[in-house]
């Protein structure tokens, strides 16, 4: 995979300002600004996908499509997944174990959505370029996912 360490800390920081939104405030914000920095987060993601997947012109035009669907699909995963941050946050100092136990499952529900995403779409991909670079493209999903996940276990505070 290529370096380029400034495009991806500038992707992640993206991401991460995205998933730290509250999911009400996302759904609720349609301003233009909030719509700037999505299509630009989307742009940069895209960007960093395809500087790292080297598609022929021919797989590209059976590649992206698939993207493209797959990151709408992701997007609505991902409310989810800032929905449940915010809850923690909102619960934080008060959290009880029902209310624990809730988050917990709901945290399991959301992993399992997020793995049962990923495996509807291998055929997909698996249909649209080949073996070798649908597994390259999982592993900067998974890089990107990564990176992400790092960065929010070091801003989110272990349960007390």
């Amino acid at each position: 995979m290529k370096t380029h360490s400034h495009f991806f800390r500038v992707l992640i920081g993206l991401l991460i300002g995205i998933w730290m939104l509250p999911a009400a405030t996302m759904a609720q914000d349609t301003s233009d600004n909030m719509k700037i920095v999505r299509e630009k987060l989307l742009a940069d993601r895209k960007l960093f996908v395809a500087d790292n997947m080297e598609l022929t012109e021919a797989e590209g035009k059976a590649f992206w499509p698939v993207y493209d669907e797959y990151v709408q699909d992701l997007q609505k995963l991902g409310a989810k997944g800032a929905y449940l941050i915010d809850d923690f946050a909102r619960h934080y100092q008060d959290m009880t174990d029902a209310k624990a136990k809730d988050l917990l499952n709901q945290l399991m529900a959301y992993e399992a959505e997020y793995l049962g995403l990923r495996q509807d779409y291998l055929p997909k991909f698996r249909a649209a370029i080949p073996e070798k670079k649908v597994t390259r493209y999982y592993q900067v999903e998974n890089k990107i996912r990564a990176i992400v996940n790092y960065e929010l276990a070091g801003r989110i505070p272990l349960m007390k």
